[in-house]
């Protein structure tokens, strides 16, 4: 692609590796292009953020294409992942610590297979306390870190699938078709609740939004790659 190509409007699919934040993604493509062909100013962001211990399909706008950010975000996304279950953290993920444990020993295949049921279609989800959603100017992890309680109101999101897809002990490895601000570590927490016990995300990978997958998607290092070289 040239110059004027990723000015006019490309979106780019970027299969997003764990630890990096989609803002260190946007902001080293944007780096990398502008360097590439001698750009001063380019418009760069990314149709909906992926925890950084998350991996997965980031959607990459550039240009023109910046406007339709907002039409992708609002797409049908799936993700794929683990829940463990019999414990929780603060963060429902493995950002923090465990710091309860639960009983599992009533726990059978058919009952986790069952209870997948109870989170199809429209539900209330409550989003994680450990999430950048801001309540009255401050993000709720800054309240989290903080050691402060904050009063979270619930959202309504929609479970299209949820398929358990392999079963190895407390490991229980799904796969989700979700709406627009689903919070996949929410659903881990929820999930643990309706077995009543505990459960937390252990992985987490986003495979499509809408009609874009990470099977197209490319990682960072070959992006870089096919942008043309400075002599």
């Amino acid at each position: 692609m040239t110059k004027e190509d990723y000015l006019a409007g490309q979106v780019l699919l970027i299969d997003k590796p764990l630890q990096w934040t989609s803002f260190q993604v946007v902001n080293k493509l944007r780096w990398e292009i502008r360097q590439a062909f001698g750009i001063k100013k380019i418009k760069v962001g990314h149709a909906g953020t992926l925890d950084p211990l998350a991996t997965g399909l980031l959607v990459i706008c550039t240009g023109k294409m910046t406007k339709q950010i907002d039409a992708f975000q609002g797409q049908i996304k799936e993700y794929t992942g683990t829940i463990v279950l019999g414990s929780t953290t603060p963060s429902y993920d493995l950002e923090t610590e465990i710091d309860k444990t639960f009983e599992t020993s009533h726990i059978t295949e058919d009952l986790i297979h069952q209870t997948t049921t109870q989170f199809i279609g429209e539900i209330d989800q409550y989003p994680p306390i450990f999430s950048a959603l801001k309540k009255e100017g401050k993000r709720l992890y800054e309240y989290a870190r903080a050691g402060e309680t904050v009063d979270i109101k619930s959202r309504k999101i929609t479970i299209q699938e949820f398929e358990i897809t392999k079963i190895d002990g407390l490991n229980i490895d799904f796969r989700v078709v979700c709406s627009k601000g689903t919070y996949i570590r929410s659903l881990a927490n929820d999930f643990g609740k309706a077995l009543h016990s505990g459960g937390h995300l252990s992985v987490l990978r986003r495979t499509k939004i809408g009609e874009f997958d990470v099977k197209n998607g490319l990682s960072i290092d070959d992006f870089i790659k096919n942008l043309p070289k400075k002599d």
